[in-house]
């Protein structure tokens, strides 16, 4: 269970956004990358397998300041961090005492993160599609043109040009599905939330 969490997060780390109303999912998509310079909100995420059988669910609350800051914290069961500086990016699993670092840019990559944490460029690595509205959310189908980039797909949702819900489709074919709630646009952050000291004891492993 563990491994599939990790797995998540890492692929998610840098999952956050918002925008200006605009008509559809795309042009919500690329207003931000123009007005959002940070984010504050809370979420609720659940994992799923192939067959749509619930593997866990945990909440938790997310930061983000420009450029590749980040935070998200993961709350009990499954008690994890994930803490960019904007250089290094740190996963604490709490329950195995270990840190996993990596580089920014190693964590970006092709993969979900680059698509919400990037800029006007998305669609250099990302194929987007405009989808049908659902339950009023306005909806943009993302797909890595780089086969390997680990997942299959990515659908993020806005309501009312807001950050509503974000579902993905890893390789192996489970899918994550993450609902954000208490959305705040360009709040004052304090730049310490963006740090992480390794706890004394806590193995680390680096790429």
């Amino acid at each position: 269970m563990n491994k599939v969490f990790t797995r998540v997060l890492l692929a998610l780390c840098s999952v956050c956004l918002i925008s200006t109303a605009f008509a559809d999912g795309i042009d919500d998509l690329k207003q931000f990358y123009q007005s959002t310079h940070a984010m504050r909100a809370n979420f609720k995420q659940t994992v799923f397998d192939q067959k749509g059988r619930k593997l866990q669910e945990v909440n938790g609350t997310m930061l983000l300041q420009r450029p590749n800051k980040f935070r998200w914290d993961y709350q009990k069961p499954y008690e994890q961090q994930i803490i960019s500086d904007g250089r290094q990016v740190f996963l604490f699993d709490v329950d195995l005492q270990q840190v996993t670092l990596r580089t920014v840019d190693k964590v970006l990559g092709t993969s979900p993160a680059a698509l919400l944490a990037g800029g006007p460029n998305v669609e250099e690595s990302f194929r987007l599609t405009r989808l049908l509205d659902f339950e009023g959310l306005q909806r943009v189908q993302a797909k890595p043109i780089q086969k390997d980039s680990g997942f299959q797909v990515v659908i993020i949702s806005f309501s009312q040009g807001k950050l509503a819900e974000m579902r993905l489709v890893d390789a192996f074919g489970q899918s994550t599905h993450i609902v954000f709630s208490n959305v705040e646009v360009n709040p004052n952050l304090n730049a310490n939330q963006f740090l992480f000291t390794v706890p004394k004891g806590v193995d680390v492993v680096g790429e």
